[in-house]
């Protein structure tokens, strides 16, 4: 990361704290991504402050038309950018609203690419930093446009994005005292907080559509499509709408205000699980991004998976994010078929009583039995509010053989003796930047799921 440019600047504030996630972007990829962020400036009820950094002035020209869209519902636009001839003369530019700041060409800033979007009820952010041809190795600077590749992370985190605007607010008091001083005062006005449900659902169901259009372009049969030979531009795509989805988890984890991390925790103690019955790979894997995904209701699509230990805030979350298309997410992402099989079917009981088909015993498939067993004993952990792991054992235990696999129960007291002689799991947030390396490449039948161990 290049020294004094806002990424690293991030980067050195929470590198003892709260690491950031990052990851490595295609050029259409961030195209892709500002796009379906920037649509909802439009739907945005209070106007929100927009900053973007363009690189080079020629860049932002490309993009100007759209901006003037933007600007009539942003109460500011900033735009960062190296000043070139017609930087300043689009009629865009000459909105009250809008401000240029144009760069020095020696300012690190130059080499990043910004989109930062912060309203009280909406939040966003794009901030990546383009490789040095040192970074691109042997076969040096891109020769297609397409090929060029960007540092960096995405992120809804409200606190995150308002933390970027003061940094870039400090970076502009060397270019214009008076404009770093009025977004340092908008910013003590704006107090964000994480996307209402319907916007959000909105906003990943869009960033989904237009990676998946993209993706289109590069289709492999389409032998006019001069992209259709750069396979890793092909999965820097799929990747990213995976870390959609990953992204509107968070968001409803961060709304569950008894443990923030849930999904992490369900994750970390299904791998070990996993792990444990020697379950292969690829099955462990599928386990891990189902446990992330698993309170996701667009990948459910039953009203009666609603956890009950949660919070009436939570419910209702929950229930609006269920408008989104479950049909639609996996048109566009079959690879998340299989994810999807294992969430619908973790209310199934061990003894056939549970839903959405009263499957029984093994017809279960095993990965949907750990995941809800593993939901429950965290469930329990947090209702009791103790980390003392006895109580919601011994809550599970009670259900072995009615809504628990006797099996799967025996395996989680071992886990649990291990974890109080010091066994150590690893709860690590999930490596939202390089999503797909949970799927699997060579997706194997839905019906092998219903493997036993």
């Amino acid at each position: 990361m290049l020294t004094g440019s806002i990424l690293q600047k991030l980067h050195t504030a929470h590198k003892n704290t709260q690491p950031l996630n990052f990851g490595v972007y295609y050029k259409n990829t961030l195209v892709a991504l500002c796009h379906a962020l920037e649509d909802f400036i439009l739907q945005c009820e209070d106007q929100p402050l927009l900053i973007a950094a363009f690189q080079q002035g020629k860049w932002y020209e490309q993009e100007a038309e759209r901006y003037r869209e933007l600007a009539q519902r942003a109460s500011e636009v900033v735009i960062l950018a190296t000043e070139e001839a017609g930087f300043t003369q689009h009629p865009t530019s000459q909105f009250p609203n809008v401000q240029l700041v144009g760069l020095e060409s020696h300012d690190p800033v130059c080499q990043e690419w910004h989109l930062i979007i912060l309203s009280n009820n909406y939040t966003a952010m794009v901030l990546c930093q383009e490789l040095s041809a040192v970074d691109y190795g042997v076969k040096g600077w891109p020769k297609n446009d397409c090929e060029r590749k960007f540092y960096g992370f995405w992120t809804f985190e409200p606190t995150l994005v308002k933390e970027t605007v003061t940094l870039v607010a400090e970076h502009l008091q060397a270019y214009d005292p008076k404009l770093a001083q009025q977004l340092g005062d908008r910013l003590k006005n704006i107090t964000p907080k994480p996307p209402e449900a319907d916007l959000l659902n909105a906003v990943v169901s869009s960033v989904v559509d237009y990676l998946q259009n993209c993706q289109n372009q590069l289709n492999p049969y389409n032998s006019d499509s001069p992209l259709y030979q750069f396979q890793d531009l092909t999965d820097n795509l799929r990747s990213n709408k995976i870390q959609a989805l990953l992204r509107m988890a968070q968001v409803i984890d961060q709304a569950d205000l008894s443990n923030p991390h849930v999904a992490t925790e369900v994750a970390a103690l299904s791998d070990v699980m996993g792990q444990l019955l020697d379950l292969p790979v690829w099955q462990v894997k599928r386990l891990r991004l189902a446990a992330l995904l698993h309170r996701l209701p667009c990948l459910q699509g039953l009203p009666e998976a609603l956890d009950p230990y949660q919070s009436k805030r939570q419910q209702e979350l929950q229930e609006q994010l269920s408008d989104l298309p479950k049909s639609s997410i996996l048109r566009m992402m079959p690879q998340l078929q299989a994810i999807a099989h294992i969430i619908s079917h973790q209310n199934e009981h061990w003894d056939g009583s549970g839903k959405p088909e009263g499957l029984a015993y093994d017809r279960i498939p095993i990965e949907s039995r750990i995941l809800s067993l593993i939901a429950t004993f965290e469930q329990q952990l947090q209702s009791q509010n103790s980390q003392e792991a006895i109580a919601a054992l011994e809550y599970c235990q009670d259900l072995a053989g009615t809504q628990f696999d006797p099996k799967l129960v025996e395996t989680l007291t071992l886990l649990v003796r291990g974890m109080q002689q010091g066994l150590q799991l690893s709860n690590l947030p999930p490596k939202i930047a390089s999503g797909i390396w949970l799927l699997d490449e060579n997706p194997t039948p839905l019906t092998s799921l219903n493997s036993t161990y």
